[in-house]
């Protein structure tokens, strides 16, 4: 697979959502006291057996968690304490990374994973309220303190950081492409060139597809779901977006597979609100001890080493 001949167009995957509105607060939500949530999002969850999270031992790495202490006074740490919620903006559509299965009424996943482990290490137990996010309202809801923290694949971008405090990083992915089984012709974003491409909407994958292959026809959809129907329903030749989000639709969706290699660095934050710097010092610290005491190996191992195949990745370093 050949990189990209020019390094000089942007490489973030999804651009600042312009005048999201603050009604996001209004989306599905569900919560539990053991960090699961139920959702009724049209197209969310999967089979049991298409989570592949090691649900036993994430379960165990939580119950290991010890809670934090000597949480300061009048802290936003203790205020989340004293509220028993932690209140995370999340998806339940990203295999691997945050799915719902319907037949336990839990999200598994990486994220969904870290989430319930900072809600233990807060509160003493991973109880944790979802509301639903997309790539549009993320800024919003933390803007209106809907929400505590974002865990949804959340690329750090500058334009974002203008808006919402990232904790982080604490993964880091690359664009990667996802076609039905069997097409040819296709290894590079310059074989776009004439395809039809598909992505989430609020995505700057157009502008990094485009630089590559100018003559690709991009079609822009809301969710992930909605793309990956788009492209087994061949109404796309292909799909962009984060190598880990499109291992997690192969995971559930045997007829598309994901090309190897990535075309760029995305790294993700955990987003929190920009007026609580003291919240993002105490997740920055939170996210130094499990990446050193190797809690963070064994969540990557348990949901998304179980379908991208190598060793445990090194965590990026927290800024």
């Amino acid at each position: 697979m050949h990189a990209l001949s020019s390094p000089s167009f942007p490489f973030r995957r999804r651009a600042l959502a312009a005048g999201a509105l603050a009604t996001a607060a209004l989306l599905a939500t569900g919560c539990s006291s053991n960090g699961s949530s139920s959702s009724s999002v049209p197209g969310g969850g999967g089979a049991k057996a298409a989570v592949k999270s090691d649900s036993d031992t994430v379960a165990n790495l939580i119950a290991d968690e010890q809670p934090a202490t000597g949480i300061k006074p009048g802290s936003t740490a203790a205020k989340i304490k004293a509220s028993g919620t932690l209140r995370v903006g999340g998806t339940q559509t990203a295999a691997l990374f945050s799915l719902l299965d319907p037949t336990t009424g839990k999200t598994e996943g990486f994220d969904a994973a870290m989430s319930q482990l900072l809600a233990k290490y807060i509160i003493g137990k991973p109880s944790t309220h979802l509301t639903n996010v997309t790539s549009q309202t993320r800024e919003a809801l933390l803007k209106a303190h809907q929400v505590d923290a974002v865990f949804a694949t959340y690329t750090i971008t500058p334009e974002r950081a203008k808006q919402v405090a990232f904790a982080g990083p604490y993964y880091e992915d690359g664009l990667a492409i996802e076609v039905r089984k069997g097409t040819t012709g296709i290894s590079s974003f310059a074989d776009l060139n004439g395809k039809t491409v598909v992505t989430e909407s609020g995505s700057t994958v157009p502008t990094a597809v485009k630089a590559a292959a100018p003559k690709t026809r991009i079609q822009l959809f809301d969710t992930n779901t909605e793309c990956l129907q788009a492209l087994s329903q061949h109404r796309a030749d292909a799909y962009v977006l984060d190598q880990g989000i499109l291992a997690g639709n192969a995971v559930t969706n045997k007829d598309v597979q994901v090309l190897p290699g990535t075309f760029t660095k995305e790294p993700y934050g955990i987003g929190v609100p920009l007026d609580q710097p003291d919240f993002k010092a105490f997740v920055d610290a939170w996210l130094t001890k499990v990446e050193a005491d190797g809690t963070w190996a064994k969540v990557w191992k348990a949901t998304v080493g179980t379908e991208v195949p190598g060793p445990v990745p090194t965590p990026p370093a927290v800024d």
